[in-house]
């Protein structure tokens, strides 16, 4: 990857962050593309004098995509939403991005996509996930699909999310608690995005699905979380009857398209290759999780230790 120019399409975001820096690392340019760049650009003391580039750029807006992937040698699309306009970001904004790096001739194109795409999911985030992943191979046949997990690290929304609400209230209800998740660290799935992009020959064309060494249930994944920030609160697996009334309240805590897609595991599937395939080593939730979550003990540092150190 020595001075070759990489795109990412949403690189300031959670995920992006992750990339640049394995990228950067790898002796690669990087060009982070998003709507507003002055929000990517805390990525500068990353690199290298010259090594990053900033340039605005929107998924909606096929003008400002060829701009953004115009000279790259790879290109890289970290763009998602979890609601909204999923088919106008995950199919159109896919293909957008897609028939993009194929016009500029880049050399490599990584899709992220997610685990549980598929075209005939029940869920729109699903399906647009999987049409999305439809119209990237019908522009550029060699692109490398990645579908993570869960993903995790310092800065997600869901592993915080949960600690955020263990810490503030003695009850905590739990909604389809035997699904099962396979995170994955945010620091492996930018590797892996380094490891496609600096060998397509090897790795174009395919599909691998992203997964960390550990499956926890719903139930299971709070239960950590509690453990790990210091708090017993009473946990209260609510039962479906409940979980899909909860779902069809307007403004309730879940969507029901969220609920469509807790009703199937996600996980690895041994149909598919994953991080080892990639020449990455996969990264248990338990040796980095206490690195950020100590902010949600009541002393912080100060407070409980974890399972780990009491051990």
């Amino acid at each position: 990857m020595n001075n070759k120019l990489v795109t990412l399409i949403g690189g300031g975001g959670f995920v992006g962050r992750y990339a640049v820096r394995s990228l950067l690392a790898a002796g690669a340019r990087v060009r982070i593309a998003q709507r507003d760049p002055r929000h990517a650009w805390f990525l500068k003391t990353q690199g290298n004098l010259g090594q990053t580039q900033f340039v605005a750029a929107d998924v909606t807006r096929p003008d400002t995509i060829a701009r953004a992937v115009a000279g790259a040698d790879v290109v890289v699309n970290l763009v998602g939403v979890l609601a909204g306009a999923v088919d106008r970001i995950h199919v159109d904004g896919a293909r957008t991005v897609a028939e993009a790096a194929a016009q500029a001739g880049a050399a490599a194109l990584v899709h992220v996509s997610a685990i549980g795409a598929d075209a005939g999911s029940k869920s729109a985030y699903g399906r647009s996930k999987g049409e999305g992943e439809a119209a990237v191979r019908a522009a550029f046949a060699q692109a490398t699909i990645l579908r993570p997990s869960i993903v995790f690290g310092r800065e997600d929304q869901f592993v915080n999310r949960f600690a955020g609400m263990i810490a503030a209230s003695p009850i905590v209800p739990v909604l389809r608690a035997p699904v099962r998740f396979q995170p994955v660290f945010a620091g492996d799935v930018g590797a892996a995005i380094t490891a496609a992009a600096s060998d397509p020959d090897r790795f174009g064309g395919r599909t691998f699905a992203l997964g960390g060494p550990d499956i926890l249930s719903m139930g299971e994944l709070i239960r950590f979380i509690a453990d790990a920030i210091g708090r017993s609160p009473t946990i209260l697996e609510l039962p479906d009857a409940i979980g899909s009334l909860l779902a069809s309240v307007p403004g309730g805590p879940i969507t029901r398209d969220q609920w469509l897609m807790l009703q199937q595991d996600n996980i690895v599937g041994t149909e598919t290759d994953g991080l080892d395939a990639l020449g990455v080593a996969a990264t248990p939730l338990a040796a980095v999780a206490s690195d950020w979550l100590v902010r949600f003990r009541r002393q912080g540092r100060f407070g409980r230790r974890s399972l780990e150190q009491a051990a």
